[in-house]
C-alpha cells in the first residue's frame, strides 16, 4: 500500500497535508526518513513511525458500544445523531457500521465493525442467532406469557414469531424480564408483548450470539473488542 494512502485511511490528513508530513521528514519507514508519498510500505511487516510514534494499521476494526437512547443506530442521518458520530475521528476513518440495529429509544450492546462477512454472519436469518434484552414491562408478566412466548407469537401483521425464552425476574404491575430471541423484526420485543397485551417501558440489549454487555462502559461509551472477544464471534456456531 502507498504510504499517503495508508496515513490518510489512518486519518492523518488529506492526501495532500500527509504529503507535507511526508516531504518535512516526519514519517520513517523501519528507521529510515520517506519524503516518497508513493513509495508502497507493507503494513503487516514496516514498522511505520510519525514523529516518534509507531502506527498501527488495521484492515478491520471491531467496537462494543453501550447504545445511549436516542441515537440511531445508523451510519448517517439528516436530523438525528447517530452511533457513528460518537466515535473518535480515529475510529471513524475505518467507516464501521452498526450490525443490526437497535430501536432510538432501547439501549445497549451494539457491536461496530467494518467486517462485512462477519456482520453478514450474525445478521442472517439462517443463523438464529440469540440476542438477550432486559425490559420493563407496564402490566404483570405471567408464567402464562413466558408459555406463549415459548410457542412464539403472532404479530400485529400477522407474522408468528420463533420461540423467545421469557425469564420473569420481578412480576407485578411493573415487571422486570428478561427475553432471548433469535430473529430481529422490527419493533420485535416491543410487538411480541403487545401481543400478550402488555407495554414495554424501558429496553436494553444485553448480549448478542457470545458477546456480553460490558456492563463498565457507561451510555455512549465504546471500547475495542478484546482478541479474546473477536476470537470468540468468529468461532461463533448458533
Amino acid at each position: 500500500m502507498r504510504i499517503d494512502k495508508m496515513l490518510a485511511n489512518l486519518g492523518f490528513g488529506s492526501r495532500k497535508e500527509v504529503k507535507k508530513l511526508l516531504k518535512d521528514g516526519a514519517v520513517t519507514v523501519n528507521d529510515k526518513a520517506v519524503k516518497d508519498p508513493k513509495q508502497h510500505v507493507d503494513p503487516e511487516k514496516d514498522v511505520v513511525m510519525l514523529n516518534g510514534a509507531v502506527i498501527e494499521y488495521k484492515e478491520f476494526v471491531y467496537l462494543m458500544m453501550n447504545k445511549p437512547p436516542g441515537v440511531l443506530s445508523a451510519t448517517e442521518d439528516t436530523r438525528d445523531e447517530t452511533v457513528i458520530d460518537l466515535l473518535q475521528l480515529e475510529d471513524q476513518v475505518y467507516e464501521p457500521f452498526p450490525v443490526g440495529r437497535l430501536d432510538k429509544d432501547t439501549e445497549g450492546l451494539l457491536l461496530i465493525t467494518n467486517d462485512g462477512q462477519l456482520a453478514h454472519r450474525l445478521l442472517s436469518p439462517k443463523k438464529h442467532v440469540p440476542k438477550t434484552y432486559f425490559a420493563v414491562i407496564e402490566g404483570e408478566v405471567t408464567e402464562e406469557d413466558a408459555a406463549a412466548f415459548r410457542k412464539g407469537v403472532t404479530l400485529d401483521d400477522g407474522y408468528h414469531t420463533k420461540p423467545g425464552e421469557l425469564k420473569i425476574l420481578k412480576s407485578g404491575l411493573m415487571s422486570d424480564i428478561e427475553l432471548t430471541i433469535t430473529e430481529g423484526k422490527f419493533h420485535q420485543v416491543k410487538r411480541m408483548f403487545q401481543a400478550v397485551g402488555k407495554r414495554v417501558v424501558y429496553l436494553k440489549r444485553l448480549t448478542m450470539g457470545p458477546l456480553k454487555l460490558d456492563e463498565t462502559l457507561e451510555l455512549g461509551e465504546y471500547r475495542e473488542l478484546t482478541d479474546e472477544e473477536i476470537e470468540m464471534l468468529m468461532e461463533y456456531q448458533p
